[in-house]
């Protein structure tokens, strides 16, 4: 409220302006009282539930034998070990943000009930393809028909940098299995050639 409405306002009532002032409380002109927003407590069950995830996955951590080998001198168990710690690292500060009354905004097109049932099938459609096809194709080939496909799916119209992007994207996580964790993914008709 600006001074010279607040005098004229305690001028036409006869009174001082500075408890004119301090009667309407120091309250800017086209203010609105909100109450604050309530604390949505049933986000703790998450929390609750990023909590039991870490305490299994430290549980079957210590339940692993001490396996070790030349190429790998700690062993599987520090990996479970640390991912079971980032949960109950997440659920604390999840819980704390609930607690202080946070929540998550709605994104464009969210929580209005409405689905895109057409490309839900479709992606639906795709990995149930890739999972028919990976033994008999290989992962490269099939792969590349999931990444190319579900790009094609979710909006891409640049078909042949799609699909370059998805054999690419295949061929790395290909070799990337085999060579970096040493794990065979299948080569399927291309068994030989890779």
């Amino acid at each position: 409220m600006s001074d010279e409405s607040t005098a004229r306002t305690a001028e036409e009532v006869g009174r001082d302006p500075d408890v004119a002032d301090a009667a309407l409380g120091g309250v800017e002109e086209g203010a609105v009282a909100t109450a604050p927003p309530k604390r949505d407590l049933s986000q703790l069950w998450v929390c609750g539930f990023l909590v039991i995830l870490g305490v299994l996955a430290i549980v079957d951590a210590s339940r692993l034998g001490g396996f070790t080998a030349s190429n790998d001198p700690i062993g599987p168990k520090p990996v479970p070990i640390i991912l079971g710690i980032l949960l109950f690292a997440v659920a604390a500060f999840y819980a704390l943000d609930v607690l202080r009354g946070g929540r998550g905004e709605a994104e464009n097109g969210e929580d209005d009930g409405n689905f895109d049932w057409k490309t839900i099938g479709l992606l639906c459609a795709v990995f149930i393809a890739n999972a028919l096809l990976i033994d008999w194709l290989g992962w490269v080939i099939s792969g590349a028909l999931l990444f190319w496909g579900a790009a094609i799916v979710l909006g891409s119209r640049r078909y042949f940098i799609a699909l370059g992007a998805a054999v690419a994207l295949s061929l790395a996580t290909f070799y990337g299995f085999a060579i970096g964790l040493g794990v065979g993914l299948p080569a399927g008709v291309l068994q030989g050639i890779l």
